[in-house]
């Protein structure tokens, strides 16, 4: 075999690999990509089925109910438009609070209802996920301040 034929056979076993790595990172991280859908998405049916996504908007004034066990909460996420009750068994963020914004993670239950694994609150007082700004801006409300700002 001449040595040209021995180069070629390495640039493409080495092109193979390449390929093979880049699959494989790939597929990591699009099996890690958590969505973001608002309300309206979720009524609508545009919900993955039995995979964890992130549910945003505002928490309804007047939906925070806590259980007796102190960590098992449940309230009301909406974009204005759609609500969609959440339950979530944890320790809620100190800023998490009603009329505010809000992404939990996790999966909707056979009845409808968003089971979170996670909450997200706001980090300051002008702060608003883009997702969720956008939102409630697709729903007729726009936010009082800018998203990001």
């Amino acid at each position: 075999m001449k040595t040209r034929h021995k180069r070629l056979i390495l640039v493409a076993v080495a092109l193979a690999l390449i390929g093979a790595i880049a699959a494989l990172v790939l597929n990591a991280l699009n099996s890690n990509i958590n969505l973001f859908i608002s309300p309206s998405q979720v009524a609508h049916g545009e919900v993955p089925r039995d995979k964890v996504f992130r549910l945003g908007g505002l928490v309804e004034a007047g939906s925070l109910r806590r259980q007796a066990d102190g960590v098992t909460v449940e309230f009301v996420v909406t974009d204005l438009a759609q609500r969609i009750p959440v339950h979530y068994t944890g320790i809620l963020p100190d800023l998490f609070k009603e009329g505010k914004g809000v992404v939990a993670q996790g999966k909707l239950d056979t009845d409808g209802r968003f089971v979170a694994s996670e909450v997200l609150a706001k980090h300051d007082e002008n702060y608003m996920p883009p997702e969720a700004a956008q939102a409630l801006k697709d729903a007729g409300h726009v936010p009082a301040t800018p998203a990001g700002k």
